[in-house]
């Protein structure tokens, strides 16, 4: 960052200039909602920790709710990354690349929890992020078209709906690892890993829809 001194009609005026101000706002945000959860959040700690004025933000975004929405927004790519990462297009076979894929949801939301928080918990208004709707859709896509390989193994009279399936699974995910994941010390501890648990109801759940072997 540099400051800049302009002289004029004997008044000294500094403007501030910042390599990438909306990056610097945006790790600002990251770093306090990984400290303080999106609730503890306000915009003029995300200046100050940028090293800005309060007034600097709103070159970039319209209120705190428009600044945690590129962030849940950011947090709905990297996960779309992780899950397509997972599922490698069915390989080595559909059933395990959705398990995968499961395994994959619980690492982000344990690896990355500021932006997991953001996606889940900030409750940042449609509006104030156009795109966040959007993200949030390409992300739950690969989960859905996993869906859709995994029943397509089905006779078609027995095939149950894709969308049905994916639903189902990310609420098992969602469910776990906000349950058992997301940091919380007075979380109820497990008896296995959260990964065993999900990948558990993930196989119990395939073998009730006959795609699973039960053996």
């Amino acid at each position: 960052m540099s400051w800049s001194r302009h002289g004029g009609g004997g008044t000294e005026r500094r403007g501030y200039h910042h390599g990438n101000l909306r990056e610097a706002l945006i790790e600002a945000a990251v770093s306090l909602i990984a400290a303080k959860g999106p609730a503890g959040f306000t915009i003029a700690e995300a200046a100050r920790q940028a090293g800005v004025s309060p007034a600097a933000p709103y070159r970039h975004f319209r209120d705190a709710d428009a600044l945690l929405g590129e962030v849940a927004l950011r947090g709905f790519e990297r996960l779309e990354a992780a899950l397509t990462r997972a599922w490698a297009n069915g390989t080595p076979a559909p059933v395990p690349a959705f398990e995968a894929m499961g395994r994959a949801y619980l690492g982000f939301a344990r690896d990355e929890p500021a932006y997991y928080a953001a996606m889940f918990e900030a409750h940042v208004p449609r509006e104030a992020a156009p795109g966040l709707q959007s993200a949030g859709d390409r992300a739950f896509a690969v989960l859905r078209e996993a869906a859709e390989r995994l029943a397509a193994v089905a006779p078609k009279e027995r095939r149950p709906p894709a969308l049905m399936m994916a639903l189902h699974v990310w609420s098992m995910a969602h469910g776990i690892a906000s349950l058992f994941v997301r940091p919380d010390p007075s979380r109820r501890k497990l008896p296995m890993t959260a990964e065993e648990l999900l990948e558990a109801g993930v196989l119990i759940y395939l073998q009730s829809l006959g795609l699973a072997g039960g053996g």
